[in-house]
């Protein structure tokens, strides 16, 4: 039997685009999981009335999953998805990269939960606040 679906998005810093790929693997491997994507990879970038598009997305998701990467301090894109997420009350997963000790101020400040690089805790985490 299927269970949930999860609508995911997932904030990071095209630059470290790595990071993401690795946590879509990480979902997708992870087993009597379901999840789609509404993310922007670079891969897939949006065209047109950029605004209007990630508020579309952010809006459908569950939870806001963020890359909490030391980038994230410098990355407009991914201050102002945490703030619409807020608007959204949507909650903030903060995703502490594997050996990384320090999490960025903003991200600790917004974000409802801060777990580490491990598929149990992450998807526990998704599953609390979805």
């Amino acid at each position: 039997m299927p269970g949930k679906t999860y609508n995911l998005f997932i904030s990071h810093a095209w630059d470290y685009r790595d990071e993401y790929y690795r946590l879509c693997t990480l979902l997708n491997n992870a087993p009597y999981f379901n999840w789609k994507d509404y993310s922007v990879p670079s891969h897939d970038p949006l065209t047109g009335p950029l605004k209007k598009q990630f508020d579309d997305r952010i809006r459908v998701s569950h939870v806001v999953l963020v890359l909490s990467g030391m980038y994230a301090n410098y990355s407009d894109w991914m201050q102002a998805e945490m703030r619409l997420a807020k608007n959204y009350n949507k909650p903030i997963i903060g995703i502490i990269p594997q050996g990384q000790e320090r999490v960025p101020v903003d991200v600790q400040q917004i974000a409802d939960e801060l777990v580490r690089w491990n598929t149990d805790s992450i998807i526990s985490a998704i599953r609390r606040h979805a």
